[in-house]
């Protein structure tokens, strides 16, 4: 199949700083540091002190805004849940804009996301959920019940798609579809790993596109 012609799709774009109150663009602003920061060294490193000084603010100030840190890293997370949300949403709502059909439309899907992924795995939201699940004895309960619920939200994302198109396009194979939506989750974060271990940022592109030539010889028909 002839891809259609793609917009480069890029991650969740924040709101303008200068159309949001002052308050909120301060917490935006500790937030973006914490964000860096914990993807940097991990969040027991991350202190609050240095996140003051970043955002040019007194500690009350912190206070604030987070109850404490635990509540700074909860709030971390809501937002890379929101911002992960719109990102594959807005790329989901485009590839079915250029095909009804549920096989082409994931593969454009899927094209999309390549683009989307080159030269950003460290600003990719992905990032921060890997880091809390391999930092998992640093956050309280609340934290990795969080955590678990926006992995599984991506998976359930996904198998709907791919169940619509085994419903049209009988596999090939017998591999379950929630195994398939998880390596979506796998080929991301096992990118993520590659692009530091090689000083590679093409290889979670590399990886979806990979990935994307195993959907479609899986599901196309001869």
């Amino acid at each position: 199949m002839a891809s259609p012609s793609l917009t480069k799709t890029a991650p969740a774009v924040r709101s303008p700083a200068a159309q949001k109150p002052k308050g909120e663009r301060t917490r935006d602003r500790i937030l973006d540091f914490a964000y860096d920061s914990v993807i940097r060294k991990g969040f027991a490193a991350t202190s609050i002190e240095e996140l003051v000084e970043a955002a040019g603010i007194t500690k009350s100030g912190f206070f604030y805004h987070f109850k404490d840190k635990t509540d700074l890293a909860r709030q971390l997370i809501a937002r890379y849940t929101s911002e992960n949300a719109s990102f594959l949403d807005d790329m989901a709502e485009r590839a079915r804009e250029l095909s009804d059909d549920p096989l082409h439309s994931f593969l454009i899907f899927l094209k999309l996301y390549a683009e989307a992924m080159e030269d950003i795995p460290d600003s990719h939201p992905g990032c921060f959920v890997a880091t809390v699940t391999f930092q998992d004895q640093s956050f309280d309960r609340e934290m990795r019940r969080l955590t678990v619920d926006s992995v599984i939200d991506w998976r359930e994302r996904f198998v709907g798609w791919l169940e619509e198109i085994a419903a049209v396009y009988p596999p090939r194979g017998k591999l379950a579809m929630v195994d398939l939506a998880d390596s979506i989750l796998a080929f991301t974060y096992g990118g993520m790993t590659l692009a530091k271990a090689l000083d590679d940022n093409s290889a979670i592109s590399r990886q979806a596109m990979m990935f994307r030539e195993t959907v479609r010889l899986y599901f196309q028909p001869d």
